[in-house]
C-alpha cells in the first residue's frame, strides 16, 4: 500500500472515531508523520498507534493527536503553548491551524531533532524552547490555548493556569497514575476554571526540568 493510501485510510479511521473538525483533519493530512518517527518505523507511520522516539518518549497515536487538537477549539487567530514537544508532530499539526505555536521540551536531543524537522518543513510559526514545561513560558504569556502532552496529578500546574488567557482553553491529561488518566479540558472564566473530563488516555508523566539544564529558546525565521 502506498503512503498516500495509508494516509487516506488513517484519515477515514479518525473521522469514524470522532475527529470531525475539518481544520484538524486537513492539518493531519498536510503533515508527513513519517518524518517524525525513526526510520525503522516508517512503515507504521500511518497506523493508529503510538511509536517510540527515544528517551523513554513516544509520538502519540494519531487519534489522540486529532481528538486533543479538536478539543482545543482552534482557529487561525490563536497563540498556543504546547508543553512536551517530543518528536514535534503535535506542534507541526497545530502550526497548520493557528497563528503561533510556542513549544517547550525538557530533553535536549528530542528538541534538537524536532527543531530540525520544523526547519525542513519550513514551519516558521513555531518557537521552541528547552525548559521546564511545568513553568510554562511566562515571557510569551498569556496564551489563548495550552496543550499539555504529558500527564500527572489531579490539577494542572499553577504556572500554566496563570498563563492561560481569560476565555482560554487548556487540554491536559490528569490522573493519580498513568493507568487512571483522563484528558481534561479547562476553560478559564472570570469565576475560575470550568472543568470537563473527556476520555481515558495514557501519557508519560509531566516532570520538572532536569537539574543543570538552562532554558534555551530557538526563534524561528520570519
Amino acid at each position: 500500500m502506498s503512503t498516500a493510501a495509508r494516509k487516506i485510510r488513517l484519515l477515514m479511521l479518525l473521522r469514524r472515531n470522532g475527529v470531525t473538525d475539518v481544520g484538524v483533519l486537513r492539518a493531519m493530512e498536510l503533515v508527513p508523520r513519517e518524518i517524525f518517527v525513526p526510520a525503522t518505523f516508517h512503515d507504521q507511520a500511518y497506523e493508529d498507534t503510538a511509536l517510540p522516539i527515544g528517551h523513554g518518549q513516544t509520538i502519540s497515536q494519531p487519534l489522540v493527536v486529532g481528538l486533543m487538537s479538536q478539543a482545543l477549539e482552534l482557529n487561525d487567530r490563536l497563540k498556543v503553548l504546547e508543553v512536551g514537544t517530543g518528536s514535534g508532530y503535535q506542534a507541526a499539526v497545530l502550526s497548520k491551524i493557528v497563528r503561533r505555536v510556542y513549544t517547550v521540551e525538557r530533553h535536549r536531543p528530542l528538541l534538537a531533532e524536532a527543531e530540525h524537522r520544523f526547519r525542513t518543513l519550513r514551519l516558521h510559526n513555531i518557537t521552541a524552547r528547552l525548559a521546564d514545561g511545568m513553568k510554562g513560558w511566562p515571557e510569551a504569556a498569556p496564551f489563548e490555548r495550552i496543550l499539555v502532552t504529558a500527564g500527572g496529578g489531579s490539577e494542572p500546574p499553577p504556572d500554566l493556569v496563570g498563563q492561560l488567557a481569560l476565555g482560554g482553553i487548556m487540554v491536559i491529561p490528569l490522573g493519580p497514575d498513568r493507568r487512571e488518566q483522563k484528558v481534561v479540558r479547562f476553560r478559564k472564566t472570570e469565576d475560575g476554571l470550568e472543568r470537563e473530563a473527556l476520555w481515558p488516555v495514557r501519557f508519560v508523566p509531566l516532570l520538572p526540568d532536569i537539574a543543570g539544564e538552562p532554558a534555551r529558546t530557538t526563534v524561528p525565521e520570519e
